[in-house]
């Protein structure tokens, strides 16, 4: 009850006699510190059990303290909905493998249970992954997530991605509307390492309107903001049926710099020739990185169109070309921006220019390829409303020449003279307040806030409620009149 609630781990134990779809567990404001197991299953197809942090109170789930279990939070149980509450490591702890007192935990891991969502979750600074979510999980819905420095260091190189990610369903996997950032390790793995297992397992996922960015980037190197692959030498589990739509993929750059030398991949399809990548959708998405920005490794079929890629070179293997030219290939209508003229690069092969490439493969129809001098890019490149506050808008900017970028409420409803607050997205430190203007734009200035360059930054926008002038007694008892 109100006055007398569960502890944690007894409100994620009840059995679903005590507590089933339709039901809610209201989490109070505070710290709980601990290690936790969700097994709560609703046994209703059409009703979901919520578990959620009560409107207007700071949830957090707080792992930093002994104990044998390696997730934060893992999830057991089927048609259960998590949302707005965080999910991390608090206090001193080492993140270094190997010394004194380390400890490798998860932060959420999702086991057993179809059909459950996550929304609203703030989890960072897990000395493991940010967010597993595993083969036998089919029909999940992860949303509306800040998923950030999660991982630690190995012998100098990083462990722990920000999310990683199979299915074995043929139930799709949505990861959508998510910020993803500076973990140890990559952003997202639909991957699987394993070899032999005889079945598949990395397939039927959507990526869709998610920021991507800078991963790598605590342990000193930029790794894959997204990587789509299997390494089964066999070939039977392979990644397919993967939909890419609408992200933006990005890594620290000076668009000053035209050289863009270093290492830097923002997005790899396929790992092992023996299990390339099949029926891959990636459409509508901005792709930013280093030298090595676009890597297509290992593909036998895909849907590649209308994406702009900033990069040194297209990186291929041999193994893809035998695909490249077949009613499976389905690549035009992207805009390219490299180094070089010939930025079609077959490792260890050739080097292709656009126009080599287009008539060699009869592929990249309508697609376009300028020098890396003439990108040019001032937008907001991400504005949606948050989910548990209609008055706090999650944004992401990008501009090529380090100057401002307005940011347009004029669709939001927002009345002007609203007084409102730009806050880091990570830390919600405010950067700076003001009113909205007639025009309904918010200037805002990317900086340095999260690790990036100053050409790009992610943001949330506070709103406050207009304070109305009390109407006079006449205005009151007589304002219907006029």
């Amino acid at each position: 009850s109100l006055t007398s609630p569960w502890d944690l781990q007894t409100a994620l134990s009840q059995p679903n006699s005590v507590v089933n779809g339709g039901d809610t567990i209201w989490l109070h404001g505070g710290t709980y510190t601990g290690r936790f197991i969700s097994t709560i299953n609703s046994t209703k197809p059409d009703k979901k059990i919520l578990v959620s942090s009560i409107s207007g109170e700071r949830v957090t789930l707080n792992g930093n303290t002994k104990s044998a279990r390696k997730s934060v939070l893992e999830v057991q149980g089927a048609r259960v909905r998590y949302q707005n509450f965080e999910i991390t490591f608090l206090g001193d702890y080492d993140r270094h493998f190997g010394q004194p007192g380390f400890q490798k935990v998860n932060g959420l891991f999702h086991t057993l249970g179809e059909d459950c969502e996550f929304s609203g979750l703030r989890i960072h600074n897990n000395p493991g992954v940010g967010v597993g979510s595993w083969k036998a999980t089919g029909g999940t819905l992860i949303e509306f997530c800040k998923v950030y420095n999660n991982g630690h260091l190995r012998k100098k190189k990083g462990v722990g991605e920000g999310f990683y990610v199979q299915n074995q369903s043929d139930k799709e996997r949505i990861i959508r509307n998510n910020f993803i950032f500076n973990n140890y390790y990559k952003g997202i793995e639909v991957w699987s390492a394993s070899s032999g297992v005889g079945f598949e397992f990395v397939k039927n996922v959507r990526l869709e309107n998610n920021i991507i960015f800078n991963n790598g980037t605590p342990a000193g190197k930029h790794v894959d903001n997204l990587i789509i692959a299997s390494d089964d030498k066999e070939g039977i589990n392979v990644a397919r049926n993967i939909k890419v739509l609408n992200n933006v993929l990005y890594h620290n750059i000076n668009h000053e710099d035209n050289s863009n030398y270093g290492h830097g991949a923002s997005l790899t399809l396929g790992y092992n020739f023996k299990s390339p990548v099949r029926d891959i959708v990636v459409n509508d998405n901005l792709i930013i990185g280093k030298n090595n920005a676009l890597r297509l490794f290992h593909v036998k079929s895909m849907n590649f169109k209308r994406n702009t890629i900033y990069s040194g070179y297209v990186n291929f293997f041999n193994s893809t070309l035998n695909s490249i030219n077949k009613d499976s290939w389905a690549v035009s209508n992207n805009n390219y921006y490299t180094r070089k003229f010939k930025a079609f690069r077959v490792i260890k092969t050739r080097d292709f220019s656009l126009d080599e490439w287009q008539k060699e493969y009869k592929t990249e129809l309508h697609s376009e390829w300028n020098p890396l001098k003439n990108f040019k890019m001032n937008k907001a490149l991400y504005i949606e409303k948050s989910p548990d506050n209609p008055k706090s808008y999650e944004i992401a900017v990008l501009n090529s020449e380090a100057k401002s970028v307005q940011v347009d409420f004029t669709s939001s409803g927002i009345e002007e003279n609203t007084n409102y607050k730009i806050l880091d997205l990570a830390s919600g430190d405010i950067i700076e307040s003001g009113q909205l203007k007639s025009n309904k734009q918010i200037e805002i200035k990317p900086g340095n806030h999260n690790g990036t360059a100053l050409n790009f930054g992610v943001y949330t926008i506070e709103f406050e409620e207009v304070s109305k002038k009390r109407k006079s007694l006449f205005e009151r008892l007589f304002g219907w009149i006029f």
